[in-house]
């Protein structure tokens, strides 16, 4: 006679949950997992030091309808007297906030963290969901352009600091999940070198 197979774990209301046994449910609970971690550890290392505080969520505020990319954009166009400069950052970020908060948010409406206290400081809440991180996107769109200006040593690095600043914001300020940065970026990256070659 065969063995009986396992009966799967229940499910939170005592039945077996069915998702966990594809292999979409095991992606998503491996997503799940790697967000909980990363929320666990940030809340142990940096939220609520005041010092990250003020550096996170002032960037992640600076980085709103990515205001901090257009003005730039604009510095490095005055610096280099080349206006071309800061329509190409202006027009590469206007495409992107159009697919990605767009076509892309709407296809996965993913709910968004919910903070468990009051914000140390004002933070505006957005009204789209969650996945993928807009701010990540548009500071890869941003960085991938405005590195190739190259007004100093230190300015390709410097605007890919505070890109990746401006996206680990989000996950300090609990506005955005771990995998919805990570998205983000990548998309951001892809669209960024696209950007590039286009406008080359």
């Amino acid at each position: 006679m065969p063995p009986t197979p396992p009966t799967p774990d229940p499910g939170p209301g005592g039945a077996p949950d069915p998702g966990t046994e594809t292999a979409a449910g095991r992606f998503l609970a491996a997503v799940n997992a790697l967000d909980g971690a990363v929320d666990d550890w940030w809340d142990r290392s940096l939220r609520g030091r005041a010092g990250a505080d003020r550096v996170f969520y002032a960037a992640s505020e600076a980085a709103n309808h990515s205001i901090l990319w257009h003005g730039l954009g604009a510095a490095a166009a005055a610096a280099r007297r080349r206006p071309g400069v800061a329509l190409r950052v202006s027009g590469a970020l206007a495409v992107e906030s159009a697919l990605v908060n767009g076509p892309v948010k709407w296809a996965f409406r993913r709910h968004r963290p919910r903070p468990d206290g009051p914000r140390p400081h004002r933070l505006r809440q957005p009204r789209t969901t969650s996945f993928p991180s807009g701010h990540a996107s548009a500071a890869m769109v941003a960085a991938a352009l405005l590195s190739r200006e190259s007004m100093r040593r230190w300015w390709a690095p410097g605007v890919y600091g505070l890109a990746a600043i401006v996206a680990l914001s989000r996950v300090h300020v609990r506005i955005h999940h771990a995998s919805d940065v990570i998205a983000g970026a990548a998309l951001g990256a892809a669209l960024g070198a696209a950007a590039r070659r286009l406008l080359r």
